[in-house]
C-alpha cells in the first residue's frame, strides 16, 4: 500500500471528511512520529508497534562501483518493533507465505 492509497482508504471509510482533511491527518500523523523520532523519543501504537531509533557505530564502507574504501559517520536509524497482535497475526496457521 502506498501513501495515496491509504489516504483514499480512511477518505472512503470516513465520508463526512474530504480527500484533502484526510491528506493533512496523515501528514501530522507522519510528521509527529519522525519528529518524536528525532527528538530521541520512541512512539508506540498498541496494538501496532514501537518505532525507535538506533545507535549506529562509525565504519569503513565501500564504494560499490570502484572498491574504493570510504568513511561512514556513526549516525541515529529508526527502528520499528511490531505488537504482538501483528506478529500473531503474520504467523497465524494458514497465512501466506510472501
Amino acid at each position: 500500500m502506498i501513501r495515496s492509497e491509504l489516504i483514499q482508504k480512511l477518505a472512503d471509510e470516513n465520508p463526512g471528511l474530504t480527500v484533502p482533511e484526510m491528506e493533512r491527518i496523515v501528514d501530522i500523523f507522519f510528521r509527529e512520529i519522525v519528529d518524536r523520532l528525532a527528538t530521541g523519543g520512541r512512539v508506540e501504537l498498541r496494538g501496532f508497534g514501537a518505532f525507535t531509533t538506533r545507535a549506529r557505530d562509525a565504519r569503513t564502507g565501500r564504494n560499490p562501483r570502484t572498491g574504493e574504501q570510504v568513511p561512514v559517520s556513526a549516525k541515529r536509524v529508526p527502528y520499528f518493533k511490531p505488537g504482538k497482535e501483528i506478529r500473531e497475526r503474520l504467523n497465524a496457521d494458514g497465512a501466506a507465505e510472501a
